[in-house]
């Protein structure tokens, strides 16, 4: 190995004796203590063009006070941390050229985010180009999130949605124009998906999802499973006991007006979507309502834009790829939570157990 700090992650050093490496990007960037100097010596030194052992020897020699053994185990330990690669790195030969300059930005994307120790800097990629995902409604937020996952390269997309294009999803749902008013949404979508990556694998059908039966077909050969349909009501208790039966991950998002909600969760990795579920209900208890207004005349479904309904499917998208790629380690069988109104309240809920009531846990145990 010919260890180079990723370009990425190239290091600061400032006057108080403190370096930083890893950009400015709060959970990446950390800083690191170097009073005489040698840590700035040895992250100069690993510029790619000498062997782990060549620059611990030479460290050795500059700082006599400082080991080898000392050296390389820094070198180490930086691998470690995600901000070194191999410059003697192999031509990755699971992906074509076209793939490779396709998705170049993204690689750079994972290189940054990622502090795992990889095999490769196209690993990230070459999961996504393997990886099968299933859209489970193509409406406001299922739009953005199968255009995200078609365009960032996920090899085979399926899109699940019965119903057709009317003049009011216009303002939000981005893969229909006025011209497809009334063809069936998941065949005009999987026309633009198409359109937007040739390389990958596209399909559709539009069938009215309703019963756990049907989602464990759709789930039982996929990699992940992204429910964004909001009908019915119970739809992701459903998606939760399909997933848990076939272990499939999956992720949900939707929106409460202003406030975005998405959930990830990987079964058998921690309580599940119903164990939640049953902890809210708990917390309800504890303080039930005295009374609640009638129904409006005209129930408020739907508030939303093309950029609310946007973030959200951009969520989703980000989410579903941390399942295929194991990067950012964002923490799974949670709930997030973020405000549009403030953009400066956020909420992260998750269970360090599974619920004593779930029977969706208990049934997969």
């Amino acid at each position: 190995m010919r260890p180079r700090i990723k370009d990425e992650h190239r290091p600061v050093r400032f006057g108080d004796g403190w370096i930083r490496i890893g950009g400015k990007v709060f959970g990446i960037a950390a800083e690191l203590k170097d009073p005489d100097g040698v840590v700035w010596a040895l992250l100069a030194s690993l510029d790619g063009t000498r062997s782990a052992g060549q620059v611990a020897a030479e460290l050795a020699r500059r700082f006599p006070s400082h080991s080898a053994e000392e050296a390389a185990d820094a070198i180490e330990r930086l691998v470690e941390l995600g901000y070194v690669e191999d410059a003697d790195e192999p031509e990755c030969t699971a992906l074509s050229a076209r793939q490779r300059e396709r998705h170049s930005r993204g690689r750079s994307l994972y290189r940054w985010i990622d502090l795992k120790r990889r095999n490769s800097s196209w690993d990230f990629q070459v999961r996504l180009a393997e990886a099968r995902v299933v859209v489970i409604g193509v409406g406001g937020v299922g739009c953005t999130a199968a255009l995200g996952l078609c365009m960032s390269g996920v090899g085979r997309l399926h899109c699940v949605d019965p119903d057709v294009v009317e003049l009011s999803n216009l303002s939000r749902q981005i893969l229909y124009t006025e011209k497809d008013l009334g063809r069936l949404k998941v065949e005009v979508a999987v026309e633009r998906l198409r359109a937007a990556n040739s390389d990958i694998e596209v399909t559709g059908e539009p069938t009215k999802v309703e019963d756990v039966a049907s989602l464990r077909r759709l789930t039982a050969d996929c990699d992940v499973l992204v429910m964004v349909a909001d009908q019915p009501s119970d739809i992701r208790a459903r998606a939760n006991q399909a997933c848990v039966a076939t272990r499939t991950p999956w992720v949900y998002g939707g929106y409460h007006g202003p406030q975005v909600n998405i959930g990830i969760y990987r079964p058998g990795a921690g309580p599940c979507y119903e164990c939640a579920r049953l902890a809210e209900q708990d917390r309800e208890a504890l303080r039930p309502p005295l009374e609640t207004w009638g129904t409006p005349v005209e129930v408020p479904v739907n508030a939303a834009n093309a950029v609310t309904a946007g973030v959200v499917g951009n969520l989703v998208a980000h989410a579903a790829m941390r399942l295929i790629t194991d990067a950012p380690t964002l923490r799974l069988n949670s709930q997030y939570g973020f405000s549009l109104a403030t953009m400066d309240h956020s909420f992260v809920t998750s269970l360090d157990e599974p619920h004593a009531e779930c029977r969706a846990c208990r049934m997969a145990g």
